[in-house]
């Protein structure tokens, strides 16, 4: 099973980035995805998850309004659409993928990805 993200970077305050994540080796249809960061110093935090047809979704209180999560079930692949960054966004994001209940617990999630980097400059 491999979970990979890709899309984070360097960007400005107030900008835009879409993550994605790209599953391998799992049923995807079946797991419910999620997204969580992790800041310097911090621990790891519920960002948002989505259900296995995309019908349910639903993200923290500190990103509702600003992130989006979404899923392409033909692609195997989830995505989280961050805008109006802020310096406190930045973190590294991890997917990972879910086949219980919907849920923003990380004991919840079977498998996890290693991770992509989002940088907010001031």
């Amino acid at each position: 099973v491999q979970l990979v993200e890709s899309g984070g970077g360097l960007v400005q305050a107030g900008g835009s980035l879409r993550l994605a994540c790209t599953t391998s080796g799992l049923t995807f249809n079946i797991a419910n995805m999620g997204w969580f960061r992790q800041a310097p110093g911090k621990e790891r935090e519920f960002v948002a998850a989505i259900g296995r047809s995309g019908g349910a979704a639903y993200s923290s209180d500190s990103v509702k309004g600003r992130f989006t999560i979404s899923r392409d079930n033909a692609k195997n692949t989830v995505y989280l659409q961050i805008s109006t960054l802020k310096p406190e966004d930045t973190a590294v994001y991890y997917c990972a993928a879910d086949f219980g209940g919907l849920s923003r617990l990380e004991s919840e999630y079977n498998y996890w990805g290693q991770g992509t980097q989002v940088t907010v400059s001031s």
